[in-house]
């Protein structure tokens, strides 16, 4: 996905701090932008996507390679 407009680093960080860097994160893009979290946290495996969906931002593509989750949301 080339069209991100943030990256938010949480790779090392656990529970709760990607889900409140992702909320920081998305404060800073605009609506229709996507940002892309990376984290190694395993709890960010449902987290993330429940915060999207509670928070109505879309979660367009999650993929996983080498312990690291990658999370594209678009802002809404």
């Amino acid at each position: 996905m080339t069209d991100v407009a943030k990256i938010v680093d949480a790779k090392g960080q656990s529970c709760p701090m990607p889900v409140l860097m992702t909320a920081k994160g998305i404060k800073e893009i605009e609506s229709g932008q996507i940002m892309l979290l990376e984290v190694t946290d395993n709890g960010a495996r449902s987290d993330i996507p429940a915060w999207a969906s509670q928070t109505g931002h879309e979660l367009v593509e999650s993929e996983e390679a080498d312990g690291v989750m990658k999370f594209y949301i678009r802002k809404k």
